[in-house]
């Protein structure tokens, strides 16, 4: 496993990590404790070291299963960062007050059964909130007591990101980048590197599309977000699909194939797109099992595209991709 400066912070971090939302168990279908527990120490095993959570995740259950799997392995080298500003109650905007703020991040601490967090993120929190600029304060603050090692936030457009970038002290930007979501190359890519603020790639699958594994036919569990927001109905349709809508997405995903270079699975060719630009730090695949973590990890071994596939991929997400997605970009 390769890793990677986390920005201008001297700490290495896996270029490919795992993204424990489906853990959580709630939105993803359902994962068993024994099933999540092994994907953790399957990805442990590969060389992950960035574990990338939230406190909404299970409400709290994707934390406390990172801290059981931590405490087991007795790892002394792993980055874990959750997020905060989600959680139901008192709900946004007020989870954006100080206080709340304070109390969302002692009790992640108190589940990761950490004394400090490696990052903290906010969690899509509103445009609005970003641009007063108030709960970066707050995180400073944090920071400066020794509650939290580095602040970053996970945002879901353009607008979202250089708001965050104008903030003083901001170690990284959590955002949505894969084949069929490519505007941040040129929206965000050279300020963040300009910074020294690492870029943490979440759906770099675009929730599974560009595996290339699914049908007409794919079935989803009722529990899980493939099912119920593919239209945005619980919350940012970009998280879902890359919002792109499933069936528009499977239609992609068949043009997509006559580009596949020789050597390389769908998935494969979608992860190593990602990792060979120079601004992203990590990768984020989620799992739900040990299998998918080992093909998950496999790409940041393997040769970069060459040029003419990075262009044949660019064309395609300008000239067949772009019309179709919905959602902040």
């Amino acid at each position: 496993m390769i890793t990677r400066a986390f920005g201008k912070d001297p700490v290495r971090v896996s270029e490919v990590g795992l993204g424990c939302w489906q853990i959580g168990g709630d939105q993803w279908g359902t994962v068993s404790d024994a099933d999540a527990l092994a994907t953790l120490k399957a990805a442990y095993d590969t060389g992950v070291t960035f574990f990338d959570t939230a406190d909404i995740y299970g409400q709290g259950r994707s934390e406390s299963l990172i801290a059981k799997f931590a405490k087991d392995i007795s790892a002394k080298k792993l980055f874990l960062a959750t997020k905060l500003g989600r959680w139901p109650t008192p709900g946004l905007p007020d989870n954006c007050l100080p206080e709340h703020v304070r109390a969302f991040t002692e009790a992640s601490l108190k589940r990761l059964h950490v004394e400090t967090l490696d990052l903290t993120q906010l969690h899509c929190v509103p445009l609005a909130e970003l641009e007063k600029g108030e709960i970066f304060e707050t995180l400073r603050q944090l920071k400066q007591e020794g509650k939290i090692q580095r602040f970053g936030a996970s945002v879901e457009s353009t607008a979202e990101a250089k708001a965050c970038l104008a903030q003083e002290g901001l170690a990284s930007l959590q955002i949505i980048f894969n084949v069929f979501r490519q505007t941040p190359i040129t929206a965000i890519f050279d300020e963040a590197q300009k910074k020294g603020v690492a870029i943490i790639v979440r759906l770099p699958l675009a929730s599974g599309l560009l595996a290339g594994k699914y049908s007409h036919s794919t079935k989803f569990a009722a529990n899980d977000h493939r099912a119920y927001n593919r239209n945005g109905e619980k919350f940012n349709v970009g998280e879902t699909f890359a919002g792109l809508g499933f069936e528009n997405g499977l239609e992609l995903i068949e043009k997509l194939r006559t580009l596949l270079p020789s050597g390389y699975t769908m998935a494969e060719m979608a992860l190593r797109w990602i990792l060979d630009f120079p601004a992203v730090t990590t990768i984020i695949p989620g799992a739900r099992n040990p299998q998918q973590t080992l093909l998950n990890a496999k790409p940041s071994g393997m040769r970069p595209l060459s040029e003419q596939s990075h262009e044949k991929l660019r064309r395609f997400y300008q000239e067949q991709v772009a019309s179709f997605v919905r959602g902040p970009d």
